[in-house]
């Protein structure tokens, strides 16, 4: 008769437990403010892109500043994808563009786009980018944030039309947005 109850008494203190791990995990990600995060970008199978993309907090949005190398020299589409998911060699296990509105694929001044269309960046001839811009849609923090999910560089330039994706070709280059100092 004894065992029940101490069965029953254990599963109550594991369920109470796992209670208090959760409000505590809840409060600690309350207090978090998140202002900085970046993306090492590595490439794909038999590409050379590689480089850093920072995300920083601003006046009106998220400042973003991208430098990389190993491009084919001209315009790149140049976007944050759904998943943080860079196993596949390929850069297909990073799925679409991050979209939590559902609106269609656009530019990244559009008030209608995807929270991930950061548009195009511009390699030189030597195969360098650069790019600084606000992003007015994106967040670091909240329950649109792009922590944990990818930045995908591609082999063409987005034409800004095609839907979903802008017809922007191969993945070439990816990294996991992670929290920064």
């Amino acid at each position: 008769m004894k065992k029940p109850f101490f069965i029953l008494n254990l599963a109550l203190i594991l369920m109470s437990t796992q209670f208090l791990f959760a409000q505590h995990d809840s409060t600690m990600h309350q207090r978090i403010l998140i202002k900085r995060a970046l993306a090492v970008i590595t490439p794909t199978k038999g590409n050379s892109v590689h480089g850093i993309v920072t995300f920083e907090e601003a006046d009106k949005g998220v400042r973003v500043i991208a430098h990389l190398t190993g491009l084919t020299p001209g315009k790149h589409g140049f976007h944050i994808h759904e998943f943080g998911d860079i196993s596949s060699d390929d850069g297909s296990s990073a799925g679409g563009h991050f979209n939590p509105m559902g609106m269609p694929h656009s530019m990244p001044t559009s008030e209608k786009r995807h929270a991930g269309d950061m548009g195009n960046i511009e390699a030189d001839a030597s195969g360098n980018a650069h790019l600084d811009y606000i992003d007015s849609v994106i967040k670091l923090n909240g329950h649109n944030s792009i922590i944990g999910h990818a930045v995908i560089v591609h082999e063409k330039e987005d034409d800004f039309k095609t839907q979903p994706t802008g017809n922007a070709g191969a993945r070439v280059g990816y990294g996991v947005i992670g929290i920064a100092k």
